[in-house]
């Protein structure tokens, strides 16, 4: 990849750094730096005839939430910044990392930071720069070079919700034709009277009167509606001699009560 790409090209936060002996032992996910930008091996054990070294990797699985806000080079005299972890090695048993320079990040939950390391690279010491990226230090003959910038993640694609034949058939425009008799839609049941307002239906024909004409509603009904007028048993024997009711009172007030109908 030539040094003078375009940084846009890296838009996705690194997300993990890590030495790693060879692609055997380097995580899944991660990616193996094995060359430098000029062109030469990126092992960082040198000399001939090494079986083994360790690499730089990285990794942009996004799938842990996390990103390298970022990246720093420090000597084992410094002390690790506030915030700062140094970087796992995932070597074979015989390797090992030189402890004189050593790689921290700062990891950081994806949502809280507008910035990330986009990308690492390696340059043999004096030999290049790479433009657009920022020089952390040098290790072991190589210079450790970084890129951040503003990073971008994956959206999420909304899975279609199912839309049932029910809700489709909705309409607001009107109710449309009568539908098959079905238990979504049952017929109704008829209106409920009282036993107390059935008798009066029968034996009243003044409320009929009411209900199918001018007064359709419940006050039509009086508290006389429906109550026979008798006389008390223990009259019964004076009815036909001495004692004559005419029900005068009743009457009138049943008139007052109860407004005329006019035929």
């Amino acid at each position: 990849m030539s040094v003078f790409e375009s940084s846009s090209a890296f838009s996705r936060p690194i997300t993990a750094v890590a030495w790693a002996s060879n692609a055997s032992s380097c995580p899944a996910q991660f990616i193996l730096i094995t060359q430098t930008e000029d062109g030469a091996s990126a092992n960082f054990i040198r000399g001939f005839a090494i079986k083994s070294g360790y690499y730089l990797s990285y990794s942009k699985d996004l799938s842990g939430g996390m990103v390298v806000a970022d990246v720093q080079v420090i000597t084992d005299k410094e002390t690790i910044p506030h915030g700062y972890c140094y970087i796992p090695e995932f070597l074979e048993p015989k390797a090992s990392v030189g402890k004189k320079k050593r790689i921290c990040v700062r990891i950081v939950p994806v949502g809280s930071v507008a910035t990330a390391v986009l990308d690492l690279k390696l340059t043999v010491k004096n030999k290049s720069m790479v433009q657009q990226y920022t020089c952390l230090g040098d290790m072991n003959g190589f210079v450790v070079w970084c890129l951040k910038g503003q990073f971008s993640t994956p959206t999420p694609q909304a899975k279609p919700r199912s839309v049932s034949l029910d809700m489709r058939s909705l309409s607001l425009e009107g109710t449309g034709p009568p539908q098959p008799l079905k238990p979504s839609n049952p017929p109704e049941a008829p209106p409920k009277f009282s036993r107390r307002r059935s008798k009066l239906d029968t034996h009243n024909p003044m409320e009929a009167v009411y209900d199918s004409g001018n007064h359709s509603s419940i006050h039509g009904l009086t508290a006389m509606d429906g109550v026979p007028f008798s006389l008390h048993p223990k009259f019964e024997s004076q009815s036909n001699s001495k004692y004559n009711y005419t029900f005068a009172v009743e009457e009138l007030a049943a008139k007052r009560m109860c407004p005329s109908v006019s035929g």
